[in-house]
């Protein structure tokens, strides 16, 4: 596969071209106030910046904007928020940043047959509220759904807390339109419950990382809005107590939407970082386990039967939030962890997952791992399936001992993560800053063949490069 960057004289002439395929207004060049935000996401402190940021607000531009750079062999990389924690929206190799902020529509909302049709551009928060209002509900709810786009959801398989109940949501993408490397425009899918016309591509694209196409459009499936929901808060003296609790709960029959894990350090965090009190914060650590349907009794029942099995295991209390208002102030706790643990000091965030009846080993060896090098992890994330991130801080590590420890505590959380029946990411994507461990999840038989789906799909390397596979 190629990628070149081009020279001066051939950019300036790639910029013009953009310039008459949309308008000078949605071509961003160095200078302008906005540039270098296309040169970062949310990973750590990586920052590659592009030759030229392009904005198109259709599906025809995006056509004729990857025409172009496969003729002039520049390379592009697909945006969405960029709030991506594996550096998958980085233009590692300049060129193009293609930015779908624009394309920012609800096509089309069908409350007949529960489904609805987007741009990539639309905030996820923006969408789950806008169906909402009208008594539907499209559950997943990544952490940053307040700034991350249905595109980028698309792009990296994106999850959230309600995974547990209600799936990721590759389950909720049933048909696409989208923008081979080379321009052509392709459309799987719709709206149907059944389609089993050919290989499976629409799957193929989702989770691929903007590495095969460009989503310009999603149709996705809605469900009725749950009547009710009960939240609850439960602490316990010991971190492999909480993790047993999980499918101990799930063996009672009980299905909660969300089952979410905070380990001590977490809370304390996010209490320096919202200057506010989390009651039991010295508790080693907290479930968020939220429930929810439409008959009010069962979900009683449900919460006794919870409360039962968080007792036997030694929670310090169960607390449940009594007003929407509480529930909200609980969400925005657990949804903030990301930004308090990152406000501590430099970090690097991994996205460990396992059968969930292997949590609590996971947790174990996490901190063993830790303990041995002598760093400090941070654990938090959705314990109901099994997935953790776990955070690995510098604080006061001299560089030359973090740069050296860093890769080796990460290989050994990942072998770890492989060893108890998982993987290396449940939702965060390989993206850059992830490839080099693909081989712990990978054997090279899967690898040369998901090395030929990228060919097939682009065979000069050219849609967003440096991704996924490792260099060599």
């Amino acid at each position: 596969m190629e990628v070149r960057v081009t020279s001066s004289g051939e950019l300036e002439r790639v910029i013009s071209a953009l310039e008459s395929i949309v308008t000078p207004a949605q071509v961003l060049l160095q200078g302008h106030d906005d540039f270098e935000k296309y040169g970062s996401d949310e990973t750590e402190d990586l920052v590659f910046l592009p030759d030229v940021v392009v904005r198109p607000e259709t599906t025809e531009q995006v056509s004729e904007i990857l025409k172009l750079c496969y003729r002039e062999r520049v390379p592009v990389t697909p945006r969405g928020g960029g709030t991506g924690l594996s550096g998958g929206a980085l233009p590692v190799h300049g060129g193009v940043v293609l930015s779908l902020e624009r394309m920012n529509q609800i096509l089309e909302i069908d409350k007949e047959n529960f489904f609805a049709r987007l741009q990539p551009g639309v905030i996820t928060q923006i969408f789950q509220e806008t169906v909402e209002a009208e008594g539907l509900f499209y559950p997943p709810d990544p952490a940053s759904r307040g700034t991350c786009t249905i595109g980028g959801n698309l792009a990296e398989g994106a999850g959230g807390p309600r995974a547990l109940k209600y799936g990721v949501t590759k389950d909720y993408v049933y048909g696409v339109e989208a923008v081979l490397p080379q321009g052509e425009i392709v459309r799987f899918g719709g709206k149907l419950l059944k389609d089993v016309v050919g290989y499976n591509l629409l799957g193929l694209l989702i989770g691929s990382e903007g590495t095969l196409a460009v989503i310009t459009e999603a149709t996705m499936k809605l469900i009725p809005l749950p009547r009710f929901r009960n939240t609850l808060l439960v602490p316990f003296n010991e971190m492999a107590a909480a993790a047993r609790t999980v499918p101990a709960i799930m063996r009672r029959g009980i299905i909660p939407c969300a089952m979410e894990f905070m380990e001590r350090a977490c809370i304390k965090a996010i209490e320096t970082h919202r200057e506010m009190k989390v009651q039991h914060s010295d508790a080693a650590a907290q479930l968020l386990i939220e429930v929810d349907g439409n008959d009010e009794m069962q979900l009683e029942h449900e919460m006794e039967i919870i409360a039962e099995e968080c007792d036997r295991e030694g929670a310090l209390g169960v607390y449940l939030a009594e007003t929407t208002a509480k529930q909200n102030e609980i969400w925005e706790m657990r949804r903030s962890a990301g930004e308090a643990v990152k406000s501590i000091s430099p970090y690097k965030e991994e996205d460990t997952v396992v059968p969930r009846a292997r949590l609590p080993e996971l947790v174990a060896g996490i901190h063993e791992i830790a303990a041995r090098y002598e760093i400090s992890i941070i654990s938090y994330g959705h314990a109901g399936d099994g997935n953790i991130h776990c955070n690995i801080l510098k604080r006061n590590l001299e560089d030359s001992y973090w740069k050296e420890v860093l890769p080796k505590a990460i290989e050994e959380i990942f072998r770890l993560a492989v060893h108890l029946g998982g993987t290396i990411s449940g939702e965060h994507g390989i993206g850059y800053s992830q490839k080099r461990f693909l081989s712990i999840a990978l054997g090279p038989t899967e690898i040369a063949l998901l090395r030929r789906m990228k060919e097939a799909f682009d065979p000069l390397g050219l849609l967003n490069p440096g991704k996924i596979f490792s260099d060599s």
